[in-house]
C-alpha cells in the first residue's frame, strides 16, 4: 500500500490504523509527484490519497490518482478528502470500469474499523462512494434512471455506498431476499450485460453515478 497525505499527523495516523488491520504501508508520501514516483517504485495493491495536497494545494492528488488509473486501470485508488471536487471525481469513478476505487469525506468517516474495511473492499475491487458524494454529483446531472422505482433507488444509492445486501436489508428493514429481488430487477431495468454478479453491481453503481 501506499499512503500519500501531506499533513504529517494524519499521514502517521493512517498508517498506524492501517498496520493495525494487518496492511502494510510500503511508502507515506506528502505530495502528488512523490505519490506518482512512489506507486512506480512500489507497485501497490493500493493508493490511499489525499485530494488537496502540494504542489499546488488544490486538488493535485485526486489528479495524480485519475493520472494513475489512466496508467493502470486495474490499481485500486481510495481518496480521502474534505470536500467533493466533482469533475475529476467523475472522472476517478469512471476510469478503469468502476472497479477498484472509493472516494470518501474524511469528517464523514466514523469509526476506524468502518474505514479499514472500505480501504479493504476498494483493494478487493469494489467501489466505495461516500452518499454525500453520491447526492453531489447526482444534483448537478439530469435523472436517466426513470424505470427504476423510488425504493430501487433507495437499494442502488446503498449499492454505491459499497453495501452488501445484508447491510441494505437492515438499512432499509426489509428481508435480504427482498434485497434480492430489488438488485435484479434493477440489473434488469438498466439493461446490463450478463456477468458476475459482483461485476454487474459495480456497472450498476456507475451508471447511477453518471446519470
Amino acid at each position: 500500500m501506499v499512503i500519500a497525505e501531506d499533513s504529517v499527523l494524519l499521514r502517521e495516523g493512517l498508517i498506524s490504523l492501517l498496520e493495525r488491520f494487518g496492511h502494510t504501508v510500503r511508502a507515506a508520501v506528502g505530495d502528488a509527484p512523490a505519490l506518482v514516483a512512489a506507486v512506480a517504485a512500489e507497485r501497490p495493491d493500493l493508493v490511499v490519497t489525499d485530494v488537496r495536497m502540494p504542489p499546488g494545494h488544490t486538488d493535485d492528488g485526486l489528479r495524480a490518482a485519475v493520472g494513475l488509473r489512466e496508467t493502470d486501470p486495474g490499481l485500486p485508488v481510495l481518496v480521502l478528502s474534505q470536500y467533493v471536487e466533482q469533475s475529476y471525481a467523475g472522472k476517478l469513478l469512471d476510469s478503469g470500469d468502476g472497479r477498484g476505487v472509493g472516494y470518501l469525506l474524511k469528517d464523514r468517516i466514523g469509526a476506524v474499523a468502518d474505514f479499514a474495511a472500505a480501504a479493504e473492499r476498494v483493494a478487493a475491487g469494489a467501489t466505495v462512494v461516500d452518499s454525500e458524494v453520491v447526492r453531489q454529483l447526482l444534483r448537478r446531472r439530469q435523472d436517466p434512471l426513470q424505470r427504476l422505482s423510488p425504493r430501487e433507488r433507495e437499494v442502488l444509492a446503498l449499492m454505491a455506498q459499497g453495501q452488501a445486501n445484508a447491510a441494505i436489508a437492515r438499512d432499509l428493514f426489509v428481508t435480504e431476499a427482498a434485497v434480492n429481488k430489488h438488485v435484479s430487477s434493477i440489473f434488469a431495468k438498466l439493461d446490463l450485460p450478463q456477468a458476475g454478479d459482483q461485476h454487474r453491481r459495480v456497472l450498476a453503481v456507475l451508471a447511477f453515478l453518471r446519470a
